[in-house]
């Protein structure tokens, strides 16, 4: 069973950069694909960004294209999202993804596509 721990949230202010980690456990994630993921109070889980653990092409919602960049580092086996350019609409939890097996690229961004959630770390960002 994977296990996945997120890290880096924190309040910050408007304009400000944050890097948010994802450190997987348990399990393989060879074939897999991750993501990265935010939920504000009251409104549906928002998918931000995702890879395909063995790819270097990731797929960004429009919404953050340009300020989020999403990456892993395969040595510390972990994933990254570089926040730049933080707005308050930009608070929200911050959820790490994975797939249980390969996704195709289409459904990176589908959230239904993945088996395996972190807690969450919660990102404020004040006016």
């Amino acid at each position: 069973q994977v296990q996945l721990a997120e890290s880096g949230g924190r309040l910050v202010q408007t304009g400000d950069s944050l890097r948010l980690s994802c450190v997987p456990s348990g399990g393989s994630l060879r074939n897999s694909a991750m993501g990265w993921f935010r939920q504000a109070p009251g409104k549906e889980r928002e998918s931000l960004a995702a890879l395909k653990w063995a790819s270097t092409r990731p797929s960004y919602a429009d919404s953050v294209k340009g300020r989020f960049t999403i990456s892993r580092d395969n040595t510390k086996n972990t994933l990254f999202l570089q926040m730049n350019a933080l707005k308050p609409e930009d608070t929200a939890v911050y959820y790490c993804a994975a797939s249980a097996g390969p996704i195709i690229t289409s459904r990176l961004l589908d959230t239904t596509a993945y088996d395996y959630w972190g807690q969450g770390t919660q990102v404020t960002v004040s006016a």
